[in-house]
């Protein structure tokens, strides 16, 4: 499938978000603070998923049993960060009700994009096997991503979990929520910055494109953008559901006045449409 022609240039500064937002440094200190403060609360970290060394998630508990489930990719261009940067998005839907989950992953350019898709469908798995141990109902699972993590969310949305495992429902998780996610890798690659630590093969680029993936038959993607990304970022917002249809991807919405970082503080705001889109596919009301 062809995707807009331009130079490498031109590429990487559609998808150079810290030069877009020169304060990005001030949310990733802000975020670690409010991770920390998180953290001291009650919650189970880096509890294992798998073997590898990467392969553990932090638990966020409801304060009720059988509570709605989110489980919260990280961003991060595949590379970059890790789970206890983002523990800060708990305490809001912990609130609302929900218990979360924070996976965390291996970065490129140690593994493939493809490898990272398959650890979190082993961390989803876990997820539904285990999850009702720490207070979560397995029935209700949302995954929201952001940025990398909003193409994981969607690559999720995409499997098929009875092929991975023969106990699992093909209904495991019933609905997404992407923000700022990237739905095609063809375009990414184009970027010589983002390409030296990803490695992006043919073969990649085909098998982990949700936008390139049959629609799945069941649940809803959301897809979110902040209206101030660059015009890479808002095409890729729009074209999940243009690849999978209304029916899967009845939301695809640029938020105005935010951009890349200020999106996942949309998220904790329960006064934001974002986290009011989130809270929705959960069942829950925002916690104001």
């Amino acid at each position: 499938m062809s995707t807009p022609q331009h130079d490498e240039h031109w590429y990487d500064r559609m998808y150079n978000n810290r030069a877009m937002v020169p304060d990005f440094a001030n949310y990733f200190e802000r975020w670690g603070r409010d991770s920390v403060s998180a953290r001291q609360q009650a919650c189970s970290t880096s509890v294992p998923y798998g073997t590898h060394s990467t392969e553990s998630l932090d638990i966020f508990p409801a304060n009720r049993p059988n509570a709605p489930v989110l489980v919260f990719i990280h961003g991060g261009y595949w590379r970059f960060l890790d789970k206890f940067d983002h523990s800060f998005i708990a305490p809001p839907f912990q609130k609302a009700g929900c218990t979360v989950v924070v996976p965390n992953y291996a970065l490129c350019p140690a593994v493939t994009v493809p490898e990272i898709t398959m650890q979190m469908v082993r961390a989803l798995a876990w997820v539904w096997r285990h999850i009702a141990d720490f207070g979560g109902d397995p029935r209700r699972i949302t995954v929201a991503g952001h940025s990398a993590g909003g193409h994981l969310a969607a690559m999720l949305m995409a499997c098929n979990w009875p092929v991975f495992g023969r106990d699992l429902p093909s209904d495991l998780m019933h609905n997404a929520l992407s923000i700022s996610g990237l739905h095609e890798l063809e375009s990414v690659r184009r970027s010589p910055l983002l390409q030296s630590g990803l490695c992006l093969s043919d073969e990649d680029v085909r098998k982990a494109s949700p936008a390139w993936l049959p629609a799945p038959a069941r649940g809803e993607l959301s897809c979110v953008v902040g209206g101030d990304e660059s015009s890479e970022f808002l095409r890729q917002n729009q074209l999940m559901q243009q690849a999978w249809g209304a029916q899967r991807v009845p939301l695809a919405l640029a938020m105005p006045g935010r951009q890349h970082f200020s999106m996942l503080d949309a998220l904790c705001d329960p006064t934001h449409q974002v986290h009011q889109i989130a809270c929705r596919l959960l069942g829950v009301r925002p916690a104001h």
